[in-house]
């Protein structure tokens, strides 16, 4: 019997009419019985109404929160409507929903509460620029020494969330740009984390929120909030 029968993806949003439509046909197409919301992280843009039209639900935020604040809004919606997992696809189309299956093994069999797809594991082969591969390599350097094991796509978007680390995350999800910081929370409060090798692609249009100029100025800012999530106490997870 599948314990995860109720599933919801996240998609959070800023400005991605041109990707918006795609991604959420490619979630509603994929086979795989999910519900989608999108949260509109106060686009100037039409990605609400794209979004709408193509099936999706949409909250949109009155004014921009940031990443961390659009994925802990998905989060609340999840939790408060009964899903058993909830899902993170970035909306500039660079997750490929046929993918989710990799995530969700491991929060089926038992074996996680937090499935990370990562690019850089098995055969596929993803291309980064410098930069930006630096500092994955660094955050993974970080967060493996900091929790006890070796993640190697600390910046991975694509997630899978089960009932237990979803509730923890809607009080405790990180603000700005929370994925490397979200592994540090999770791996110390005991929730057991895993890698998933999946595909990705490109993003479909437009242009990351994260250009070569921020890299490193993304890299130290991280980094030092790192540092402050060691120190502090979260209460025990349920």
């Amino acid at each position: 019997m599948d314990e995860l029968r109720k599933r919801l993806v996240i998609v959070p949003a800023l400005n991605e009419e041109s990707n918006i439509g795609q991604v959420v046909e490619d979630i509603l197409g994929s086979g795989l019985g999910l519900d989608v919301v999108v949260i509109d992280d106060g686009s100037r843009d039409r990605t609400a109404e794209v979004a709408r039209a193509h099936g999706a639900r949409v909250i949109k935020l009155p004014f921009n929160l940031g990443i961390g604040g659009a994925v802990q809004t998905g989060l609340k919606f999840a939790f408060r409507h009964g899903y058993d997992v909830a899902i993170q696809i970035d909306g500039d189309g660079q997750h490929v929903p046929s993918e989710i299956p990799h995530l969700l093994a491991p929060l089926q069999s038992r074996e996680a509460d937090v499935a990370i797809g990562s690019r850089y594991l098995g055969a596929h082969h993803y291309r980064t620029p410098f930069m930006r591969r630096l500092g994955m390599v660094i955050f993974s350097a970080v967060n493996s020494m900091l929790i006890g094991q070796r993640i190697t796509d600390n910046t991975s978007g694509f997630r899978a969330f089960n009932r237990r680390a979803i509730g923890f995350l809607c009080a405790h999800y990180p603000s700005d740009y929370p994925e490397p910081e979200a592994v540090v929370i999770l791996g110390r409060n005991g929730f057991r984390l895993k890698e998933s090798a999946v595909k990705m692609r490109q993003r479909l249009a437009g242009e990351s929120s994260i250009s070569s100029l921020h890299a490193a100025y993304y890299m130290v800012k991280v980094l030092l909030a790192i540092v402050v999530d060691v120190f502090k106490t979260y209460p025990k997870a349920g």
